[in-house]
């Protein structure tokens, strides 16, 4: 070849603790092909993945239990915005337990046995089925990349340039191999940026918004800055907040737990980043990225006439907050 794109993802992380061999121990793959309901499931991991097919089972009848290491869930999202998925959660769910680890797992007949420590105690418990969400690892072993220039991180993710390109000029990395965030409209993006460098433009990857969806209920989205990174990186911000209990179309069909949140640079009124979290929060998302990508001021949002009663005001009323006049 002259030249060569690498696409070939990434995989469901399983520790070797927990690799049985047993189909009844599952990643999300397996998950989404299960033939059979299980009456207990267990979820070792509160991220994205864990929640979101915790909820599909949980809406489909099984007692699910979710056990996750750290003190809260969905660990990537602002925990204002992530409350309400939280409290749909407590009463999906069977029971979430936070600061809890997993040990050992073993085949016990048409069971898997998980031993686990929690709240100080170590248990022992009986589960028909066991779903491992603890992340994803790049698909780059066996590839041959030793034979190439190309370049790996600590993590195994193929290093890229703004042009996609890796350090062997011939061969170009997109998606979930190049690392970054693991999100398929992310990867169709950089597709596009690969084969264009390729034919001969000069297209970067630079300063493009991208926005996230978690499938839970309610659905999470959000893309810029969150609160937590805006902190992090000492960027100054506003906050907006818009609950969705003072929102007509979202009381219309008994859905008022949602909210919409804006960062807003204090100097410039420019939005920073816009969450929400709340029924079809996936498909609101799109104009706060059209938005962003635009360099829209939170007036621009608030001065654009939405239509009544829609949940696409919140994000009008939202950043009406900030001028006192929502």
């Amino acid at each position: 070849y002259d030249k060569a794109i690498l696409a070939v993802g990434s995989l469901a992380a399983m520790p070797k603790a927990f690799d049985l061999g047993n189909p009844r121990v599952m990643t999300s793959t397996g998950a989404l092909e299960v033939e059979d309901i299980p009456e207990n499931l267990l979820v070792v991991g509160g991220g994205y993945i864990g929640m979101e097919l915790g909820f599909v089972y949980a809406a489909l009848g099984s007692k699910v239990t979710l056990v996750e290491a750290l003190d809260n869930i969905l660990a990537g999202a602002d925990p204002d915005l992530a409350r309400p998925v939280v409290t749909n959660a407590k009463k999906s769910f069977k029971e979430i337990r936070l600061k809890a680890k997993v040990t050992k797992m073993a085949t016990v007949g048409k069971q898997i046995k998980v031993a686990m420590e929690f709240d100080g105690k170590k248990i022992e418990e009986l589960y028909d089925r066991v779903l491992v969400a603890v992340g994803r690892v790049p698909n780059s072993a066996d590839l041959g990349l030793q034979n190439t220039k190309v370049e790996l991180d600590e993590k195994g993710f193929v290093k890229v340039n703004h042009h996609q390109q890796t350090a062997d000029p011939s061969i170009y990395a997109i998606g979930d191999i190049a690392g970054g965030i693991l999100l398929a409209h992310k990867a169709h993006k950089e597709a596009r940026i690969a084969i264009e460098n390729i034919n001969g433009d000069d297209v970067v990857f630079e300063n493009i918004i991208i926005p996230a969806v978690v499938f839970t209920d309610p659905e999470l989205a959000w893309c810029g800055l969150t609160e937590a990174e805006a902190k992090e990186k000492g960027v100054k911000y506003e906050v907006a907040k818009f609950p969705w209990s003072a929102s007509g179309r979202a009381l219309s069909f008994d859905r008022t737990d949602g909210v919409t949140k804006m960062l807003i640079d204090p100097d410039t009124d420019r939005i920073l980043g816009v969450g929400i979290c709340g029924a079809g929060a996936g498909e609101l998302i799109a104009e706060a990225t059209l938005g962003m990508e635009m360099g829209a001021t939170a007036e621009d949002i608030a001065l654009t006439v939405h239509a009544h009663p829609t949940l696409s005001e919140t994000l009008m009323e939202c950043a009406e907050v900030l001028y006192g006049h929502a």
